[in-house]
């Protein structure tokens, strides 16, 4: 058959550990038979990142904005463990997502892949809840030290005049430990654009919380902007029947875990990483998760938001095939393809995109999937678990 072309090309970005051997293994069976591929590639391994002082990272990004489409594959971020397991590190890196949501200054929208047999743990749920996450700024772009002695630690701004604004964090009697983070009102304001017009789009309610409460200022200005602009929005909101509200984020998860579910759940940077994973986990798996980042002049970066599954590329390294779930990366590449495909007017890009993703449902409809999902799957469903290549063979076949 002759392949389908591609006009403009993806930034591709790889990673680490298990799931770039699945990213080379989706690419060799599922894409390149019937996809002449073309992508602006950039390894994000950690090694890599290292060897360039995490300059592929910034680069990427920026092409991202050159091209509009992104995939990327699950990246390590270093912590105190990583630096012992590779002595390589110079540095402990920061986390190329962040880097890379701080460059598009975008909002990460996430939403489980749901299949009949795999029920959610919380019984309530009939439909996925999407997560719509701040993707700028907080812990994730924060400074941080530590402090031995006794002393005062003071937060000075100096405006671009020259004047200076000071408040005192806290007097200490011994060693100590402080993190400074921030966010910028054009960020929030595009997070809750983003998240209103998504809202539109799909036609779902969509919940906002924080802790303002507690943090009265920093909190409650990302408050103070959703009101805002929600004004812009709420004669289409109830034109279409839809609803938007605040709430606490303590209120906002005991009320998720007595809904049915079909919203959009609002969060800042750190709370929708969070609960990101929680609901992913409670409808079945981290791997059965879809993410993209979206900016506001129209970038996309797709990718799949669990980690790099180290213990499988453990047992992977001593040759023995592991049963990792690569659905989520799957639905990574098929959300570029499709979006490259919308964007470049090539409608056969799309398709086969819809396609790839059918065939990896029907898949696991037939009950063959990934050990993970089957001590999950209803036992009159017969789940026969199979490795990650058998997995995929599977899929290939039905493609």
């Amino acid at each position: 058959m002759q392949k389908i072309k591609m006009t403009t090309p993806l930034v591709e970005m790889d990673g680490d550990e298990m799931t770039r051997v699945l990213w080379q293994l989706i690419k060799d069976r599922l894409i390149l038979p019937y996809v002449e591929l073309k992508t602006e590639y950039y390894d994000l391994g950690l090694l890599h990142r290292n060897e360039t002082r995490d300059q592929v990272t910034i680069d990427s990004a920026n092409a991202v904005k050159k091209h509009g489409v992104a995939v990327k594959c699950a990246t390590i971020t270093p912590n105190h463990q990583r630096m012992e397991e590779y002595p390589q590190l110079t540095e402990m890196w920061k986390s190329p997502n962040a880097t890379i949501r701080a460059i598009l200054d975008g909002t990460v929208f996430r939403a489980p892949i749901t299949i009949a047999s795999i029920k959610p743990t919380v019984r309530t749920w009939e439909k996925p809840i999407t997560i719509a996450r701040h993707a700028y700024g907080d812990v994730y772009k924060a400074a941080e030290f530590v402090t031995d002695e006794p002393g005062e630690c003071i937060m000075i701004f100096k405006n671009a005049s020259g004047e200076e604004k000071s408040v005192s964090i806290q007097k200490t009697a011994g060693p100590a430990i402080w993190l400074g983070q921030h966010n910028t009102g054009s960020s929030i304001r595009s997070f809750a654009r983003s998240c209103f017009e998504y809202a539109l789009d799909t036609r779902q309610d969509l919940w906002f919380s924080t802790k303002d409460t507690i943090s009265k200022t920093y909190d409650g200005y990302f408050k103070a902007i959703f009101d805002e602009e929600f004004e812009n929005y709420k004669q289409r909101f109830g034109t279409l029947g839809i609803e938007y509200f605040y709430t606490l984020i303590d209120d906002a998860v005991a009320r998720v875990v007595r809904s049915k579910g079909g919203f959009i759940w609002a969060c800042k940077n750190y709370d929708g990483d969070v609960m990101s994973d929680m609901v992913s986990s409670a409808f079945g798996s981290l791997a059965m998760m879809t993410s993209v980042l979206v900016s506001p002049d129209g970038n996309f970066e797709f990718e799949a938001a669990h980690g790099t599954v180290t213990r499988h590329y453990y047992k992977y390294l001593k040759g023995e095939r592991t049963s990792t779930n690569p659905i989520a990366t799957i639905f990574a590449w098929t959300g570029a393809l499709k979006k490259r495909g919308e964007l470049d007017s090539l409608p056969e890009l799309t398709d086969f995109a819809a396609r790839l993703e059918k065939a990896s449902l029907d898949t696991l409809k037939a009950g063959i999937m990934t050990s993970d999902l089957a001590i999950l799957a209803a036992p009159e469903s017969k789940p026969n678990a199979v490795d990650a290549w058998q997995f995929i063979d599977e899929i290939a076949k039905r493609l």
